[in-house]
């Protein structure tokens, strides 16, 4: 690009206005025909002053420097919530064919939802992480570390060292009264851009939603606030600056935001949060068999009445006591490293909720607790059966 001194900026700028008057002479003088009478009187009315009336604003828009009630309240979310919004930084070791170790860095959002420096993620935001830093609204980085995960709902607590300092915090709406059309805002940083807001309605509700490890989220929220890369373990906030969701993924098929995002609806992730604050894990109910999932080959091995639901092939000491039958084991079949017993209940409703695959099961105890009564339904010799059981801990890893 070439530069140019003041002095010959001024005489461009000067032989640019003559010829430009030089130009509009002759315009005018080969174009803009001889006017009669005529032509007089129109160009006179043609150049009759139009009165402009004054525009009006609303008394409202004027307060707020000419801003709409919407626009308010969306500026006034963001001012109140975004400094609890946290960029979460990761680095996983992964090992080549010779066995160098190469680090991978992964990003994402959270939300700090209380004055100890617990953060609300998603857990495939940190899952695996062999560390984990928190960067904060005023660029502090800090060191982050797990106190729980939950892979079945896609939930994770990280907690920091706030040394005393004051944090901006979010509050905890009620999932369970949104309505479809009600507006949202999401803040995250996706593709590294800090706080970024976007808003949107809900979309959709109870939709079901698969993770990356193969769990099914039975209800979350549907929204068109974009949500991308980045967004994810960020907040999703109602018109009261009150946290309703976390931004879990998208459907799109480039990768980036089409106007369908999911989010884990607050009430869940709430009670989540507690336990893996509490306990470091969720405590859930289960029942204390081997539970083995139906397929073809099973079903006409056996020559089972079902051909869907959850075969107990071995019973605890409570599903005994609660009259579930498992399999006879001293005729053991083998099928790969697995053994199957015949002549188990089939499992095919827990608590009202159809069972016909094993994350069908998973989702059936997903909010249950142990001591807690289950009604479950099950097929033995063609009979249909429910049995009152009492659920124990569930195993490590479930």
């Amino acid at each position: 690009m070439r530069l140019y001194g003041r002095r010959q900026v001024a005489a461009i700028c000067a032989a640019t206005a003559l010829c430009a008057l030089v130009i509009g002479g002759l315009f005018t003088a080969f174009v803009i025909p001889p006017r009669d009478s005529q032509s007089d009187h129109a160009a006179r009315v043609a150049m009759t002053p139009v009165p402009v009336l004054p525009i009006q604003f609303s008394s409202s828009s004027a307060r707020s420097g000419g801003l709409l009630e919407d626009e308010q309240n969306n500026i006034e979310i963001y001012d109140r919530t975004n400094k609890a919004v946290v960029y979460v930084t990761t680095v996983t070791m992964q090992y080549t064919w010779f066995y160098e170790a190469v680090p991978q860095e992964g990003t994402g959002s959270g939300v700090i939802i209380d004055q100890q420096g617990h953060v609300l993620t998603n857990y495939h935001v940190v899952k695996g992480a062999d560390k984990i830093s928190i960067t904060l609204a005023d660029g502090t980085e800090v060191e982050g570390r797990i106190a729980g995960t939950d892979p079945e709902n896609d939930i994770a607590v990280v907690q920091f060292n706030p040394h005393g300092k004051s944090l901006t915090t979010v509050p905890f709406g009620n999932s369970s009264t949104l309505r479809v059309g009600q507006k949202v805002l999401a803040i995250g940083n996706p593709f590294g851009l800090d706080r970024t807001l976007t808003r949107g309605v809900v979309s959709g509700l109870a939709r079901p939603l698969q993770t990356e490890d193969g769990y099914l989220i039975r209800e979350t929220i549907q929204t068109d606030a974009a949500i991308n890369p980045g967004n994810s373990g960020g907040p999703l906030l109602n018109s009261h600056g009150e946290l309703i969701g976390i931004n879990s993924a998208i459907k799109s098929p480039s990768g980036a935001s089409a106007g369908i995002g999911f989010a884990i609806p607050v009430n869940t992730a709430r009670r989540v949060a507690e336990e893996l604050i509490r306990y470091g894990t969720v405590r859930r109910g289960w029942i204390d068999i081997d539970p083995v999932q139906l397929f073809p080959a099973l079903v006409n091995y056996f020559r089972l009445p079902v051909d869907k639901g959850i075969l107990v092939n071995t019973a605890g000491p409570a599903a005994r006591e609660a009259g579930l039958r498992g399999g006879d084991t001293s005729r053991g079949v083998s099928g790969g490293r697995a053994t199957f017993y015949p002549g188990g209940d089939v499992i095919v409703a827990v608590n009202g909720l159809a069972v016909e695959t094993y994350s069908d099961y998973l989702n059936a105890l997903e909010d249950t607790k142990p001591g807690e009564i289950a009604q479950v339904k099950v097929i033995r010799a063609g009979q249909e059966k429910t049995l009152r059981v009492k659920l124990v801990q569930a195993p490590s890893g479930q």
